[in-house]
């Protein structure tokens, strides 16, 4: 009888193990996120067109389009799959629930894979560092040189991005949050705002292009390390997408091409402006 027993017990042991491997099988198979996007042809991808010279709009024989450092590199995404390119403009703050949502298939936007949203999403190895800096107009360049001298100024940052987290912690004025960079740093030009805390690549944009109109305060902001590295963001599920997009920006940075495409981006903004 404890013979019988104890055989019982191990065919039906080795049944359960049988059927958890299958079952985790099963579960590898069900990750058709790569499949899907290339018997549909095309790589929809979700951005906030508002971040010269990461994503920026421009008009090009006659028509608008879309374009920057992350949208250069979504094309190479969407090359590596054999897929076109669908480019998606929405305002940051909807960028994760778009992706949550099924809008869209990835976002590139200038996001940073910060703990916060890290519970929410998927990203991709990082393709760019980022420091901040305070975005000031040009009389007022040496106005702001330490937290205390921005005591009652009105201090800009894009919602629910990492920049209005810098501005809350490292400023000890009124932080005031749009949308959109662009009417953070209109209303910086018509005196609504004192500065705008924005990525340094985006402030170095505006005083290049705008050397008369804008300038970085020297007041010392301190990226948190967790706020450092831009990504590609993806749904947790989606692993064997987001494996693909891993290696396209492998391959772009040991080819030495991420380099250039940040180029390619600064050279296109200075030969088509921005639109409106």
């Amino acid at each position: 009888m404890k013979k019988w027993i104890k055989k019982s017990w191990l065919v039906a042991m080795g049944l359960v193990m049988v059927l958890s491997i299958g079952l985790a099988g099963c579960g590898k198979n069900n990750d058709t996120s790569l499949k899907k996007i290339k018997d549909s042809g095309t790589l929809v991808v979700g951005t906030s067109a508002d971040y010269a010279p990461f994503e920026f709009p421009i008009v090009k024989n006659g028509k608008k389009q879309i374009t920057g450092y992350d949208i250069l590199i979504a094309q190479q995404i969407a090359k590596d799959m054999g897929v076109k390119l669908k480019v998606q403009n929405t305002e940051f703050s909807s960028l994760i629930s778009d992706l949550k949502g099924n809008k869209v298939d990835l976002v590139i936007s200038g996001m940073t894979d910060t703990p916060a949203r890290e519970k929410q999403v998927a990203f991709s190895k990082s393709y760019y560092t980022v420091n901040n800096y305070l975005l000031v107009r040009k009389a007022d360049a040496n106005k702001y040189n330490t937290k205390a001298d921005t005591k009652n100024a009105q201090i800009g940052a894009q919602q629910a991005s990492t920049q209005e987290d810098i501005a809350k912690a490292q400023t000890s004025g009124n932080v005031v949050t749009e949308g959109l960079v662009t009417s953070l740093t209109t209303e910086l030009q018509s005196g609504k705002l004192n500065g705008v805390v924005v990525e340094s690549e985006i402030a170095d944009n505006y005083v290049k292009n705008y050397p008369d109109k804008y300038a970085k305060a020297k007041i010392k902001l301190t990226t948190p390390k967790t706020d450092q590295h831009l990504s590609v963001a993806g749904r947790k599920g989606d692993k064997k997408l987001m494996k693909q997009v891993n290696k396209t920006i492998t391959k772009l940075q040991k080819n030495g091409q991420m380099t250039k495409l940040l180029q390619k981006a600064q050279d296109i903004q200075a030969k088509y402006g921005t639109a409106k």
